[in-house]
Formats: C-alpha cells, structure tokens, sequence
C-alpha cells in the first residue's frame, strides 16, 4: 500500500499543505519516509460533521450489518499484516513476534464485537408492560435499551500501535456500538496508521456504509487532539496514554458548554504482593517470571509490574540475587521513542539521587538498560510518589517484615489496572482483608500469574480507578467495552410500530430480555 501521508477524512485526502513532519526509526534516530502533513482546523471540522452526517445512518443499522462490518475489517487487517509489521517495526522498533500477536489481537478484538453486535443482548433490553388495573395509578408500558452514544475521538497509543491505536479496542468497540469514530494518529507512527484506516475505510465502503463513519486525523502536536475534543459534534472520547496528556483530556472534555465522558487509561505500576509461602517454595522461579514481565516489551507495557512488596525472611536474599543477576546480564533495550527513551532516563536519575533508594542492579549494555530498584517499606510509605509510574524496563522492590506492612501499603495505593497476589491458596484465607483492599484499587486481581498479557474476552476488566484510568466502572479491553460508547434510552407509552425491533412484543432477533423482571427470549404475549 502506498502510503499517501495525509490525513482521510471521509474515503478523501485532507489537506496536504499542513505542517510537515516524518516518523523516526527508534533503533537508528534516522527519519522515516514518507513526510506526513499535520490536519488542519478545516479537516478537523470536516471529520466531525461527516461522522455526524454518518451518525444519523449508522446507528439506525442492524446487528448483522455492523457485524458484517467489524468482520470485513478484521480480515482486511489480517490481509495487511505484513504491510503493517514491516511498517510497525520500523516505527517502534518492537519485535515481529510482538507486533504480528498484536495484529491478531486487533483482528480477534472485531470478531469478538462482531459476535457480541449479531447476537444483539448487549443492548440489555428491558420491558415492563402496562399494568391499566393497577392501584392505586396505572403503570405505562415502559420499555428502556442501550443506543449509541454519538460520533466518538479515538487517540492512538505509542506502544501498542495496532491494537490500542487506529485499529483498536477503543474503534472497535465504538463501531460496534453504531458510532462513527474519529481517530487522531499518534505522530510516532503515522505509517502504521495510515495502513490501518485505509483498512477500515475500505471495509466501510464495501459495506455501503456513509464515508463519514471514519475518519483519520494526522498532527505531529496537540493542536489537532484539542480541536477535536472540543468539537460541538464529538459526543466521547477514548484516549490510551501518559496521565499528563490524559488528564488534558478529561478537562477539556468537562470544559465544553455540553461536557462529554472521556474514557482514558493512563499511568498504573501493578502492584505483585509475594507472600512468605511462596517466597520459600519457588523464590527462584518467581525471579524469573517477574524479570521476563517487567521487561516485556522494554518495560513498555500499561500493565508491567512495577511495584514488588517482598517479605523479609530467609529466602529473600536468593530471590533477590536471582532477580539482579538477570538484570544485570540483559540486553540494551531500544524505546518506543527518543522522548520515551529520554523520560526514561531522568526517571532513573532522580530516583537514584534520593537516599531512601537504592538501584541493585542494571545492566552494563550501551543503551537503554533494564534496572531494579530497592526500597524499605517504612521510606516507601512516607514517599507516595515511589508508587508513579516509570514507563520502561524497570521495577521497585519493596521490603517489609510485618503481615500489617503490606494492608497499610496496599491502603495507601492510588488505583491501578492490575494488582497481583503470588501465594498458596490457602494464603487467600489468611489474607482475605489484603484481597477485599485490593477489590477497591484494582481492576483485575492476579493470583500467581503476571500483569502483563490482557486477554481479548468477554470477562476480562482492563481498567481501574484513577489515575489508571478515568471511570473505573469500564473496561477499555473485551466485549464490556462498548457499554462506554452507549447511553440507555427509555420509551414511554409508544406505539409497536415506533419502537425498536429489539424491543417489539415478538422478539424476532430472539435476545435475551428483561420482562417484568425476568430474563427471557420469548415473546409477549397480549
């Protein structure tokens, strides 16, 4: 596919007099071609209205057709996924293996919606019939469902360029849900970009959908991000990213005359509770397996382990040796960005310069090294900011020598998407209140496992309270997600003919229903 470096607002070229600029290959710092040209005021207008336009369409069309949809795009993405490693390796500089799994996730993340959308009892379609005898006051026929919420902004994110950027959960969830979507690219890889949104424009097409119902903006700024979170047309907004610019974000949002949600994840550090039990029988094992976690993808993760409590005993000091030796002996690791890269660095500069921190361990390759930090328990509980996020790889060990320590720990926690328990089963019973604390600073609790890895599943919670993101009552990942993207609408007193078809007395799209306060698939009978 060539690549055109404009922005494609509508099936069209944006304009192609905008502010240049080019991706840079993180490995060499060398520019990438094609140049890119940042949209414009007039684009970021035009984008908004045509999703508007499609808005109107598009929300009226049926399960089937927007399955039809989410699936033609999900083989166009498997069809690019060549085009799109090459390209996304280029950018980000991670690996084949990685991005090639991203690409399949992206691919599965449609096919889930698609499934979800066809069946059609996500709307959660609720109908109380009229009561004419009821006394004292009749009651109404009341019938309520979910419908979409609007024209959705979608932000790319820098390290997950597939699955968390154009072709991502955040679009396909809002798809799904019968929004046109708006996405503006993430500037470290405009490329990748690109290939994506010609994918879904292509399939919008093919579907004989309303160009509008996508759009992709391109800005190597924020000007264009601000815009269009502002723009009157765009009802939600999906942003993966830092907590700086997420925060941005929701208060431009809660800024606008009409205020709208802004569903972002931002900074979460994970943290991984080893209990005693475990400590003496696999002390080893778990130096590894965190090792691996925390440096999963250079560190680059949302869901790395960032944050290590570790009991003070015996067995401490082999876990700890194990856990330094790897570090040390690990390869240069080569960030998503120069930025990165930079913010990286000062992070582990400042922590290294305060004396209630020690580094343990760090690799001695050229280049971006992994590092293990150590910390007491007493100096991390007086120091709330050892808790924020370092985004590479490294991770915080921190020791403690009462069962009391880590509940006080875990209470003072801020939230986060992940918190993780490694233990025996029957430690679940001895620490219950650390688990019930847990409940209230997590999305997802892990027992013996590792954070990073987030299932595409009908189950699966990626989110959490703030900061980790900014409504802890969604998911960004699984089939739950599109309950961002739509608001429930009740109907008064209308006639069958007005009504949806899911929420007509014959069901004829046979889902699930909730009538007179049962759950059913069957239809009403008069």
């Amino acid at each position: 596919m060539e690549l055109k470096g404009v922005s494609l607002i509508a099936g069209k070229s944006g304009t192609t007099d905008g502010a240049q600029f080019r991706a840079v290959n993180p490995q060499t710092g060398e520019s990438i071609e094609p140049q890119f040209r940042s949209s414009s005021v007039a684009d970021v207008d035009a984008a908004a209205h045509a999703a508007q336009q499609a808005f109107a369409t598009y929300s009226q069309s049926s399960g089937r057709e927007r399955a039809r949809f989410l699936r033609s795009i999900a083989d166009g993405i498997d069809a690019a996924s060549a085009e799109l490693a090459a390209r996304g390796q280029l950018e980000t500089a991670l690996p084949q293996p990685r991005l090639q799994g991203e690409i399949k996730r992206a691919a599965n993340q449609f096919r889930l919606f698609a499934d979800v959308v066809e069946d059609g009892s996500w709307v959660g379609a609720r109908i109380d019939t009229a009561l004419p005898d009821r006394q004292p006051l009749p009651r109404p026929d009341i019938r309520s469902m979910l419908r979409p919420i609007g024209p959705v902004a979608v932000f790319g994110a820098s390290n997950f360029p597939i699955a968390f950027s154009v072709a991502g959960g955040d679009t396909a969830s809002a798809l799904a849900a019968g929004n046109p979507v708006v996405v503006k690219a993430h500037p470290a890889h405009p490329g990748t970009s690109e290939i994506s949104a010609r994918v879904i424009a292509a399939s919008a097409q093919e579907c004989g959908l309303p160009a509008g119902v996508f759009s992709l903006l391109f800005d190597s700024g924020i000007e264009v991000g601000k815009s269009l979170v502002q723009h009157p047309a765009i009802c939600a907004v999906g942003f993966t990213g830092s907590l700086t610019a997420g925060r941005a974000l929701m208060d431009l949002a809660a800024a606008r005359p009409r205020p709208i949600p802004c569903f972002t994840e931002m900074s979460s550090t994970n943290p991984v509770f080893i209990l005693p039990s475990a400590l003496r029988e696999r002390g080893k094992q778990l130096a590894s397996g965190l090792f691996n976690s925390f440096t999963a993808s250079a560190g680059q993760m949302c869901t790395k382990p960032g944050l290590v409590f570790l009991p003070e005993q015996q067995e401490s000091e082999g876990f700890l040796s194990q856990l330094r030796a790897l570090t040390a002996a690990s390869d240069a690791f080569t960030l998503l960005t120069p930025g990165i890269a930079a913010g990286y660095q000062k992070s582990l500069r400042d922590r290294a310069g305060r004396s209630d921190v020690k580094t343990s361990a760090a690799s001695n390759s050229s280049g971006t090294s992994a590092a293990l930090l150590e910390t007491q328990m007493e100096d991390f509980l007086k120091s709330p900011e050892l808790s924020h996020e370092l985004f590479g790889p490294s991770s915080l060990v921190i020791r403690y020598q009462e069962r009391a320590a880590i509940l006080e720990a875990a209470e003072a926690l801020d939230g986060h998407l992940t918190a993780t328990v490694i233990g025996n089963p029957e430690d679940l019973v001895e620490y219950r209140d650390l688990i019930q604390i847990l409940e209230r600073k997590a999305g997802r609790i892990i027992f013996n496992g590792y954070p990073t890895g987030v299932e595409v599943s009908h189950a699966m919670v990626h989110g959490g309270p703030y900061p980790s993101t900014s409504d802890s009552r969604f998911t960004s990942v699984g089939s739950m997600a599109i309950f961002r993207f739509a608001r429930p609408v009740c109907y008064q007193g209308l006639p069958e003919s007005a009504l949806p078809e899911e929420l007509r007395d014959a069901n004829s799209l046979g889902i699930q229903r909730m009538v007179n306060g049962k759950m059913t698939t069957q239809p009403i009978k008069k």
